[in-house]
């Protein structure tokens, strides 16, 4: 049994088969599986891209910070120092961000750190896992890199 769409054009008629429409499903099914893969990779690299872009801007604004105030704002002040004034800062001049520190584009606070590890300052983001090391998009982000 046979099951056949059709459409009639004057005296003939032309239509596909089931078969036929299962073949184009499987063939757009399996681009689908393709190209579906290759686009997430995508948004996991603009998401690394924008923690890099917004690591950036921090670094920017806590250098102004250091420039009015002679030193960067303490682990225990971190970020939120370029947004409210510290109560024991005199020479502040903020604030040095427009608007309220973002959270990473995985939705984690970013880490301050002063002292760092890798510099005067650390700025961390772990990623889109929130844990220490990994690779991929589960990579540790930060000021040094």
């Amino acid at each position: 049994m046979t099951i056949q769409m059709s459409i009639k054009v004057g005296r003939f008629s032309h239509g596909f088969t089931l078969l036929e429409l299962l073949v184009v499903m499987v063939i757009i099914g399996l681009l689908v599986g393709y190209v579906g893969p290759m686009y997430f990779k995508q948004i996991g690299k603009s998401e690394i891209k924008t923690a890099l872009a917004q690591i950036d801007s921090f670094g920017k604004a806590l250098d102004q910070y250091r420039l009015d105030t002679g030193h960067f704002p303490t682990t225990e002040e971190g970020l939120t120092a370029l947004i409210e004034k510290p109560s024991n800062e005199k020479k502040w001049d903020g604030p040095y961000l427009k608007k309220k520190v973002p959270p990473d584009p995985w939705g984690n606070p970013y880490l301050y750190k002063r002292p760092g590890d890798h510099g005067d300052y650390d700025i961390v983001s772990y990623g889109k896992d929130g844990a220490t090391g990994g690779t991929g998009e589960d990579a540790d982000i930060g000021n040094w890199e």
